[in-house]
């Protein structure tokens, strides 16, 4: 990661509400030779002061062949992310950059049976659908979901570290950081607007 202590968010709280309102994650790993990754929902529980995470993926994929031989794997939660021009500065003297929220855990991955499996599909369908949509777990045809549970498997993963990088603009004094937020609201797009709310929230920090 590109890490900077001023870029760094040292509120767990935040960071673990970033993972959560982030769920759609890459886990990264290696097999013998090369890099893999897949994007998948994950779910986000504190056990014991401890992450888990769980989630579930296709069998006999190339990434999961590879998590099989190699259990240690990153997950990155990306976030907002959006162009800062220069010429928002107060001092117009650096360049532009980019302004972001991402997390990257690392932990050991571990595959579930099918009884394990099931109940994370069950767990991750239960949190998007509401109790009476007819794609609610508990009305899909029993033999759908026991095929199902043949053709995936479920995995959790204890996050044994985590890395942030909450890059804010946090190495400009005030005046150029609301000039920033002025901008990013101005402009609208869903990122920006985001990126401006974090800023916001950060604008009484002094010049890192």
């Amino acid at each position: 990661m590109y890490k900077l202590p001023y870029f760094s968010e040292e509120d767990n709280d935040k960071v673990v509400d970033h993972m959560r309102r982030n769920p759609f994650a890459i886990i990264c790993g290696m097999d013998t030779t090369y890099p893999v990754a897949t994007q998948v929902p994950l779910d986000l529980k504190i056990v014991n002061d401890k992450i888990i995470l769980t989630g579930h993926m296709m069998k006999n994929t190339d990434h999961h062949k590879a998590f099989l031989k190699n259990e240690n794997v990153l997950v990155i939660f990306t976030g907002p992310h959006c162009y800062v021009s220069a010429s928002w500065y107060i001092k117009q003297d650096i360049a532009s950059t980019w302004n972001y929220i991402s997390v990257h855990a690392k932990g050991k991955i571990t595959f579930g049976d099918e009884a394990a499996t099931r109940k994370i599909v069950e767990n991750l369908t239960n949190q998007y659908e509401q109790p009476e949509s007819a794609a609610a777990f508990d009305k899909l045809p029993v033999e759908y979901i026991d095929r199902l549970v043949k053709a995936i498997v479920g995995f959790t993963i204890e996050v044994e570290s985590k890395d942030n990088v909450f890059k804010l603009s946090q190495n400009h004094e005030p005046a150029t950081r609301e000039s920033i937020i002025k901008h990013l609201n101005k402009n609208g797009s869903d990122n920006e607007k985001e990126i401006a709310s974090e800023m916001q929230q950060r604008i009484g920090m002094p010049k890192m």
